[in-house]
């Protein structure tokens, strides 16, 4: 359940531990005229980026070339969380990234494993970012509707909307 207290006092946090607990959420290209596609997202925290496995002979990585903008999506486990995120992503094979984000089902999509020629990586370096974290208790969610509409300046709080920016790390 999406805390509304740390959307309020640690979004940062909140965003990268939402993102660390899904299987997969929606990356998408600036201006490539794409679907955004399911990717399973390997968080770095120190440095604001998402590294993501992927095949050289793909579309995306076509679409990159020597790199662009994206977006990141993702709604948390429990629906009371979504998020989207942009910055600046690149095709680019770290191999200390690979074998500390290495794992076994990573590797069901690799014949030759690690060594698999047509392995690579994306590295998405976050720099903004939206959230929205909303109770999902239907009691404080009725609750809130029954207060609102009994008077004409109060408005539902049922959630949290931040925006982060994230600064450069090298």
């Amino acid at each position: 359940m999406a805390s509304l207290t740390e959307a309020r006092e640690a979004p940062e946090r909140q965003l990268w531990d939402e993102i660390n607990s899904v299987h997969a959420g929606m990356l998408g290209l600036e201006g490539a005229h794409m679907h955004f596609q399911p990717m399973a997202p390997n968080v770095d925290t120190k440095t604001n980026t998402i590294w993501f496995f992927t095949k050289m002979d793909t579309d995306l990585v076509r679409a990159i070339g020597a790199g662009g903008r994206a977006h990141f999506c993702v709604i948390g486990k429990n629906h009371d969380y979504h998020a989207c995120l942009s910055g600046l992503i690149e095709v680019r094979l770290d191999p200390a990234k690979r074998d500390e984000y290495w794992s076994a089902v990573t590797a069901a999509w690799y014949e030759q494993g690690k060594d698999d020629p047509l392995l690579t990586m994306l590295a998405f370096k976050v720099d903004d970012a939206e959230i929205w974290a909303s109770t999902n208790s239907t009691l404080k969610f009725g609750w809130e509707i029954a207060k609102a509409n009994m008077t004409d300046e109060k408005m539902p709080e049922v959630g949290v909307k931040q925006h982060l920016t994230f600064s450069a790390v090298h």
